[in-house]
């Protein structure tokens, strides 16, 4: 070994494994050390140091200077010491350099095995420390081959895997095809470093349109949040923090090229786009696209919301399978109930009727009896179209108020509003 200079081999490996010199090194003296114990059987003190003039690991045994050996293997006399060091003295450690060519075959074969092993710990730990600040990020890869199910992707300096779980149901690979997918993961297993990749995690859309979008990447326009359901449908909120930069259309480009790009790589998957509000209302509305909404109820407390749709526009609001209102609740995080017009208007005339119902029983005669009795009488058995009917037939602000006593319909108190400012701005014009 020491007729070899090592330092054009340990350049060389360093260059094509990316390993550092100073662990391969290490990995040098460690290897010839395990040799020199096995031949010596550890019965000496020995240390390896790699001289890098000479390009070669020398093996040093140090033993103890001392006036009577009892111990050859670690001791020395004073008198030989004093041959190989003049000042040397009683109890001092005296280091001589060995001839590591002397070592057996087998002692170099375990050399060669250590250094195979501490060369595979270092790649590993380079593709380590290489991925491991890369989650998130998009990779490209080739297709190598198929364990169960689970795709095996060149990413040139390792191997990463595209679990069956992280595939698009209808995406079908070959071997040698090229693959571009979102790193969800990096974890170091038994066997090394594992990249886990997705083509279904929210992130990868995300993540394209910061490539294909410069406002994104500038932070001009920010994807506030994205809900997909891989391969066929999936819906991103933005929004500008520049009030002359249109987030939609920064995302949509010329004659739609930046989001066809996206829908490209994803293989035809469907994107609606959709401008970001803090107002959870406005901005459920417009998850709902391409679907109208008449009204909102929002609960706070429980974050969920209840909205109105018109009755042609409810199989739209809650699309195929569920599909739209399912990717607006997972978008804005809140639960979402839709309900159309004539269902709101049924559900809160059974309510009225239970309230008043209740309240008729549980109150004696009063003053405003009559007037509730009207409101029932009004109400009784009709649908909310047709009380809203009859409150635009009503003339007179006084008959307003006493036939609409006890209504809590929404859709009714509406109507009853706007009649009431209408017979205000009535009024108001006869007086001038």
């Amino acid at each position: 070994m020491n007729a070899i200079n090592l330092n054009h081999i340990i350049d060389q490996v360093v260059k094509d494994k990316g390993i550092d010199r100073a662990v391969l090194v290490e990995a040098l003296e460690t290897a010839v050390l395990t040799a020199a114990n096995k031949k010596y059987r550890n019965t000496r003190d020995l240390e390896a140091h790699y001289n890098d003039d000479a390009g070669e690991v020398e093996v040093f045994e140090f033993v103890t200077v001392v006036d009577e050996v009892q111990n050859s293997y670690q001791e020395i006399g004073l008198d030989e010491a004093q041959e190989i060091d003049p000042d040397v003295q009683v109890g001092d450690s005296l280091g001589m350099k060995m001839d590591a060519s002397s070592f057996s075959r087998i002692a170099a074969q375990t050399a060669k095995q250590v250094i195979i092993q501490k060369v595979r710990e270092a790649e590993r730990e380079g593709v380590y420390d290489e991925f491991k600040d890369r989650v998130g990020e998009l990779v490209n890869g080739i297709v190598r081959r198929y364990e169960r199910g689970d795709l095996i992707v060149d990413l040139g300096r390792a191997e990463a895997l595209l679990p069956h779980r992280e595939q698009v149901p209808r995406e079908n690979y070959r071997q040698g095809d090229r693959v571009r997918a979102y790193v969800s993961e990096v974890r170091m297993a038994t066997k090394g470093p594992q990249v886990v990749l997705s083509r279904t995690h929210p992130g990868l859309i995300a993540e394209l349109f910061r490539i294909e979008v410069p406002e994104i990447a500038e932070g001009i326009v920010e994807i506030k949040s994205v809900a997909r359901e891989p391969g066929s449908r999936a819906k991103i909120a933005v929004v500008s923090h520049d009030p002359d930069v249109d987030p939609i259309g920064a995302c949509v480009g010329m004659r739609g090229a930046r989001v066809q790009n996206v829908v490209s790589e994803l293989r035809g998957e469907k994107i609606d786009i959709i401008s970001w509000t803090p107002d959870v209302a406005r901005f459920a509305c417009s998850a709902l696209a391409p679907a109208d909404v008449t009204r909102v109820y929002v609960d706070n407390e429980d974050q969920t919301m209840e909205i109105i749709v018109p009755d042609d526009q409810l199989s739209l609001a809650i699309g195929k399978k569920g599909q739209n209102v399912r990717l607006a609740a997972k978008l804005t995080g809140w639960r979402i109930d839709i309900m159309s017009e004539t269902r709101a208007a049924e559900a809160e005339l059974e309510e009225l009727t239970g309230t008043l119902k209740d309240d008729a029983e549980g109150q004696e005669e009063s003053e405003n009896a009559s007037a509730e009795g009207s409101a029932i009488e009004l109400f009784k058995d009709v649908s909310a179209k047709e009380a809203i009917d009859k409150i635009k037939s009503i003339s007179s602000a006084e008959e307003l108020e006493s036939r609409i006593a006890g209504e809590t319909r929404v859709t009714v108190q509406r109507a009853y509003e706007d009649r009431l400012a209408a017979l205000g701005a009535a009024a108001g014009q006869d007086a001038e």
